[in-house]
């Protein structure tokens, strides 16, 4: 049997989990939070197809101002988890699209906050500019920064279809430039993609291993309500990955992942009001258990394809 060691409960793969306590040594979660932002894809281009435009169904409310937002969650996360530390996740919608004086209000705001011991920024690779990246970069001396990067595919002709609306270009471009500043970098990529296959979906994980990401989240494709996508489903009925067929690919795509990345999720929370398909990903924690499984039977760890 092989053996992993990024991890404390028997999982296969490098968890978040394990990171937090090892960096921090206590119980450390994420504060997500709504800051108003919007999005310059779907301001210019109408978004991406998948996109219901409500990204973040557990972050505050934007009508709350954010340290409102911020105790409010936190409450309710500590709950379950007493006297941990916290780290302020800015969720909804590309949150450097914005003057760096309103960045730097919104950012500050939440790091002035007790036992807040870094943030976690969610956006695209076509949200910087010079002096977004060096403010990051100053930000990044003073607290644990991390940027967490929209790709969802490597294919041009996936983006296109998607209306991803930037170039894998960009997105390489701007990760290079945060590494130069020594920023680490999450990756949200979405299985099961429009025509998409297996092979295609492990090409796109083998390209961010070698471009040296920090982190990865890892999605199964939501087809939501009141989507360009849904319109899309009803007239083609496009394939949609099964659950087996899901895990199947997540397990082959973390053999090719350095254990060195931190795999920060494997599958989504969809809103049940909202989903169209699948409806298998409503049972969360079947899918993750099933993927241990998986990962248990075929006697794989992070990072095993690799060797």
């Amino acid at each position: 049997m092989q053996e992993f060691s990024y991890s404390f409960d028997n999982k296969r793969y490098h968890t978040l989990n394990y990171f937090y306590k090892t960096k921090f040594h206590q119980k450390v979660f994420k504060v997500s939070l709504n800051a108003g932002f919007t999005c310059p894809n779907y301001k210019n281009h109408s978004g991406c197809i998948f996109c219901s435009h409500q990204s973040g169904d557990f972050a505050g409310k934007k009508e709350d101002d954010l340290k409102t937002q911020f105790e409010k969650v936190k409450t309710q996360m500590e709950q379950k988890w007493p006297n941990s530390l916290y780290i302020g996740y800015f969720q909804v919608a590309s949150n450097t699209y914005a003057p760096l004086e309103t960045l730097k209000e919104k950012y500050e705001t939440i790091l002035e906050i007790p036992n807040v011991v870094g943030l976690s920024i969610a956006t695209r690779s076509d949200c910087f500019s010079d002096e977004i990246y060096d403010y990051l970069e100053e930000l990044n001396q003073k607290t644990f920064l991390t940027v967490e990067l929209g790709l969802q595919s490597i294919h041009e002709k996936t983006l296109q279809f998607i209306n991803r609306g930037h170039t894998l270009e960009n997105f390489e471009t701007c990760v290079k430039e945060l590494q130069k500043r020594k920023i680490p970098v999450v990756v949200h990529i979405i299985n099961g993609l429009p025509y998409e296959t297996k092979e295609m979906m492990i090409e796109t994980v083998q390209y961010l291993n070698q471009l040296g990401i920090d982190g990865i989240k890892i999605h199964m494709l939501h087809i939501l309500k009141d989507t360009p996508l849904a319109q899309i489903y009803e007239q083609e009925k496009f394939p949609i990955l099964t659950k087996e067929e899901y895990i199947d690919i997540v397990c082959e795509q973390l053999g090719y992942l350095n254990p060195e990345i931190v795999i920060h999720r494997i599958t989504g929370d969809p809103n049940p009001i909202d989903l169209i398909e699948p409806k298998w990903l409503l049972k969360k924690f079947c899918v993750l258990n099933d993927i241990d499984k998986e990962m248990k039977k075929r006697n794989y760890v992070q990072g095993c394809s690799l060797k």
